[in-house]
This record gives structure tokens, C-alpha cells and sequence, in this order.
């Protein structure tokens, strides 16, 4: 699905910050106005539009604020966090230290803050315990009877920070009665740019402390917990499933069985088998020119390389291959809902491989591109996408 400009990476980011304005992350019209003064590629003036998009409607969230007007001044936090988001996205090139990456990823968790604090719903700032150490996280109730309800446990993926969380399902399942327990997990968001905590395959010793945390909260009910993966999440609260079987459900959005699929289909088969008999040097030519010839090829490998811990574009790509459920989908036991995206440019075909992989009950749900829903995530139809989790979700706990 082209939006506004050519270059996928671009089209795909801006479709992706465009989509939140359901629930008020973005207005249509600042994105078409930032994104139309952007040239194609050009990843410095990305970065300058975004934040400078970002810095204007921020303003307006201040002056509303001082002013008295709550509701006008969350909607404009809430808008200038995903856009300072999505200003710092492709500023992945050696980012610790990076003043840019500082300033805007600090902004974006810091007008964030400011729009929840003043939600409806109660709101709190939390920190899950974690390996000697703690994850950042925030808790979202549907009311503040303190009464016990079904909470969904936000998961991130590849690249996303538990301040969409809000956007992406936080403020459908509220609308709906849930909680949202969400979290930055190794190798994602503050977790990765505060504590240098790279991501891990075995999710089941992330998951679990969160699950134990969650369980501390009166207002969660132990028995209607579920796990939302979104993107690469949809890889790690499966995986954590197949080991901790407290959570009730499971929605993978999308599915994934084997995440270095991804890469299979991304690169040559000769450049996978330098990679795979660690001919690094030359894989790594080769790669570095895919770099520099594709946005998407520059931005993923310049992300797992920081996230993932390694040197190299080959060290990156070879240690995806840790990342599979081959093996153990079968011992998820928690009713699953893998969605499936019609024209998923990064893992297509995964979703069907999850789905025949598992035991537990199950549904695979395709969204179409006829239905404006066929992207990765399923980003521009967020309706359409919640509306098929949480109908799914309130029968599946029924049931249970």
C-alpha cells in the first residue's frame, strides 16, 4: 500500500504513524504536511521534519495544558510522542551516544508521560523486576474500582517502544474493559537505549517476571490474562507461551514461527550460505552494498546490529537463527490468534507456519488488502485489526 512517498521504508513508517490517528496519535493533515517536505530517501530531513512536526504540536499540548484544557492538551502530547518516534526511527547507525537519538527518544517517552497523566483511566509508571535489575513499564486500568479484570500484556517487536503501546492496542482493549500491562523487554526501547540490554531468544525468562508482576496488581485477574506480540512479539510471547502457561491467550500479530525467515527472503541464497560458514568479510561486502542501495536493507540491519548486540550485518543475520519455535509450539497450551497480513513484506508466509505448528486451540485470521488492512501489522486499519483481537478475545475468555 504506497503512502505518499515511493520508498517502501518511507511509505510503510509513514502508513504506520498515519494509522494511530484513531485513537489520537497522529491528525492526518501533519502527516501529510511533514511528509510532503521530506524528499524521497533522505533520511536527514526525516529526522528535521518529524521533529520539527513534533516540537510545534508539543507547544500546543503545553500552552492547552497551562491554559486549563486537559483533553486539548493529552491530544497533543499524544500526537508529538509518536512523531518524535517516528522522527528518530532510521537513526540507527552507531546510536549509543547519540545526541539525536537522546533527545528525541527522550522526548517522545517524556510527552508520552505527560498525555497519560492525563487519561480518564488511571495510569501508573512501573518497574517490573528483572534479573537484578528492572524493566520499565506502564499499567493502564479500565477504571479505579480495583476490581479484578482481564489485562492484556503489551509485547513489543523488532523496533517499537512501550510508548505505542497505547495506540497500537492500549486504547481499544481500555475502551473494552481490559487493563494493559506494558513493557520495554531486552532490546527494545529503554530497555536498550537506558540499559544496554540486547534481545534474547528464550522470551520465557522475560515473560515470566512481567506475568509474576502483573500478578502482584489486585486489579489483574490471574485467570484472563493474555499476551499480545506485536511484530517480532509475535515471535516472543509464543515462544514464552511454550513454557509459562499462566496466560489464557494469545494473539500474534503477526504470526511467526522462524524469524530469520525473514532474511531468507530478504537476501540471496549464496550471501546465506557465506553468512552461515561465517564468511564474514565477504558476506559483509556484499551486504553493506545492499545497505547503501535500500532503505529497508540499511534501517534493519544497522537496528539488529544495536539491538541484537553484534558487530557485524552477518553476525546479526546468523544469530536470528536462534529465533524459532521449531520444536516447542506445540507445548503452547493458551488458545492462540494468529493474524496473518495479506501483503506482509517481511514475513509472509510465517503466520500459516505458526498456526500448523500448534496444538493448543487456535484461529489464523487473514486481513486483506481489499479491506485496506493487508500491511505488516496491519498498520492504517487499526479498527479493523482490533475489532478482530478483541471479539476473538472476549469469547476466548468467556469460554475459559
Amino acid at each position: 500500500m504506497k503512502f505518499l512517498f515511493d520508498d517502501e521504508s518511507f511509505s510503510f513508517e509513514t502508513l504506520r504513524t498515519a494509522g494511530f490517528a484513531n485513537y489520537g496519535g497522529a491528525d492526518l493533515g501533519e502527516v501529510i504536511v511533514t511528509a510532503r517536505a521530506i524528499p524521497e530517501g533522505d533520511e536527514a530531513a526525516w529526522l528535521k521534519q518529524w521533529e520539527a512536526t513534533a516540537d510545534r504540536v508539543a507547544r500546543i499540548g503545553e500552552n492547552a495544558l497551562a491554559a486549563g484544557h486537559r483533553v486539548s492538551a493529552r491530544e497533543a502530547f499524544l500526537r508529538a510522542s509518536n512523531y518524535y518516534r517516528t522522527a528518530e526511527f532510521f537513526k540507527r547507525a552507531a546510536p549509543v551516544g547519540d545526541a539525536d537519538v537522546a533527545r528525541l527518544s527522550g522526548r517522545s517517552t517524556q510527552t508520552f508521560i505527560q498525555a497519560a497523566q492525563l487519561l480518564d483511566t488511571p495510569f501508573e509508571i512501573v518497574e517490573i523486576p528483572y534479573e537484578g535489575t528492572t524493566l520499565p513499564g506502564y499499567l493502564f486500568l479500565a477504571d479505579s474500582t480495583g476490581e479484578p479484570r482481564p489485562t492484556v500484556i503489551y509485547n513489543n517487536g523488532f523496533d517499537s517502544t512501550q510508548e505505542e503501546s497505547y495506540v497500537a492496542i492500549g486504547a481499544a482493549a481500555l475502551r473494552r474493559g481490559y487493563n494493559v500491562l506494558a513493557f520495554d523487554g531486552p532490546g527494545q526501547g529503554a530497555a536498550i537505549r537506558g540499559a544496554g540490554l540486547p534481545f534474547r531468544h528464550d522470551w520465557e525468562h522475560v515473560i515470566t517476571p512481567v506475568i509474576d508482576f502483573a500478578l502482584t496488581r489486585p486489579e489483574v485477574d490471574p485467570a484472563r490474562i493474555a499476551l499480545f506480540g506485536y511484530s517480532l512479539g509475535g515471535y516472543l510471547v509464543a515462544r514464552a507461551a511454550a513454557f509459562d502457561h499462566r496466560p489464557a491467550a494469545i494473539i500474534l500479530d503477526d504470526g511467526i514461527l522462524d524469524f530469520h525467515a525473514a532474511f531468507e527472503h530478504m537476501l540471496p541464497p549464496f550471501l546465506l550460505d557465506w553468512i552461515g560458514a561465517h564468511k564474514d568479510a565477504e558476506a559483509d561486502a556484499v551486504l553493506r552494498m545492499l545497505m547503501l542501495a535500500k532503505t529497508g536493507a540499511r534501517w534493519a540491519m544497522r537496528n539488529g546490529m544495536w539491538t541484537f548486540g553484534t558487530s557485524s550485518p552477518s553476525e546479526f543475520v546468523r544469530l536470528t537463527r536462534r529465533y524459532t519455535l521449531a520444536g516447542v509450539a506445540g507445548d503452547i497450551r493458551a488458545a492462540t490468534l494468529v493474524l496473518d497480513a495479506e501483503n506482509d513484506q517481511f514475513l509472509k508466509g510465517q503466520p500459516q507456519a505458526i498456526h500448523a505448528a500448534l496444538n493448543a486451540p487456535k484461529a489464523l485470521v487473514t486481513l486483506t488488502e481489499a479491506e485496506g488492512a493487508g500491511e505488516h501489522c496491519h498498520m492504517g486499519a487499526m479498527y479493523r485489526a482490533h475489532q478482530t483481537i478483541f471479539d476473538w478475545l472476549d469469547d476466548t475468555l468467556a469460554r475459559a
